[in-house]
């Protein structure tokens, strides 16, 4: 199945076991498709299972594929106070240790704020994990130039306009070139951003990834989009970080692409997860 239509995101959400557990007042969201090892991705901020659309059908084919949305995202409810990451990955680790038993051997994958969450969380998930796969992380504690301010919707905007600030957020943040912002990734952008009340983007000047990665006792992996914008002042030095405590680190860099590499790239992403996920441990 290639998701390339709403309809096809619609089919893909329908045949998806939703499965609960615990955040805050309300609810984590869990979606869950296939048969076989057990793979768990976490989305990034203002986002939902959505920016993994043209992953879990790939996946699906030989893995029980479980794509939850993260505290505040999504069809998620709010997390606990303090809102930060690690009350976020508190709920996420709860939420993870009911839905798998110790020696499941779950292969982690996190993009962006998912790789910031999943870090602190899989930090107490040693006994279910076989590999952390990090996806465009930021919180590694280095410095980078601010990026183009985000537009915002108003009000008075009709539909086209509305379309077009989400259209301009995927430009500057999420897809390397504009020629490939098709109607799918916007509307999937603007329904994202309509459902996200939990904001991340405050945390990712922090070196939470960097210094929470000497607390993950599993084979660290990750891929990245060559052209990412979240990657400064290159991918080879957010690698070097990520190296620090995990010399073990294997990676992979995706030419052509940007941060959601996985939907601009996703023949290439896939190949190159399957790969990962292929490593030995």
């Amino acid at each position: 199945m290639t998701v390339t239509t709403l309809e096809d995101v619609q089919t893909l959400e329908d045949e998806a076991q939703i499965v609960r557990t615990r955040c805050g007042d309300g609810d984590l969201i869990w979606r869950r498709w296939g048969d076989g090892a057990p793979v768990v991705l976490l989305h990034g901020g203002s986002g939902s299972w959505l920016h993994w659309v043209r992953t879990i059908p790939h996946l699906r084919r030989n893995r029980t594929v479980w794509a939850v949305d993260l505290p505040g995202l999504g069809d998620s409810a709010m997390p606990p106070p303090p809102l930060d990451p690690y009350s976020c990955a508190t709920v996420v680790a709860d939420g993870f240790r009911k839905n798998f038993e110790p020696g499941a051997g779950a292969d982690l994958v996190g993009f962006s704020f998912g790789a910031h969450v999943g870090t602190i969380a899989a930090a107490s998930l040693t006994d279910r994990l076989r590999s952390f796969t990090v996806l465009g992380t930021s919180a590694l504690g280095i410095p980078r130039p601010m990026l183009d301010a985000f537009p915002k919707e108003r009000s008075s905007m009709d539909m086209s306009a509305r379309r077009e600030v989400h259209r301009r957020v995927l430009e500057i943040l999420m897809i390397s070139k504009p020629e490939r912002i098709d109607d799918l990734a916007v509307s999937l952008q603007q329904r994202n951003v309509g459902k996200a009340r939990f904001r991340s983007r405050k945390f990712a000047p922090t070196d939470n990834v960097a210094r929470g990665l000497a607390d993950v006792h599993v084979p660290l992996r990750s891929i990245w989009g060559r052209n990412d914008v979240i990657a400064h002042p290159d991918v080879e030095t957010c690698l070097d970080v990520l190296r620090q405590h995990h010399p073990e680190l294997v990676a992979r860099i995706i030419p052509d692409a940007g941060h959601w590499v996985m939907f601009e790239q996703a023949a290439a992403f896939n190949e190159a997860l399957d790969d990962m996920l292929a490593e030995p441990v």
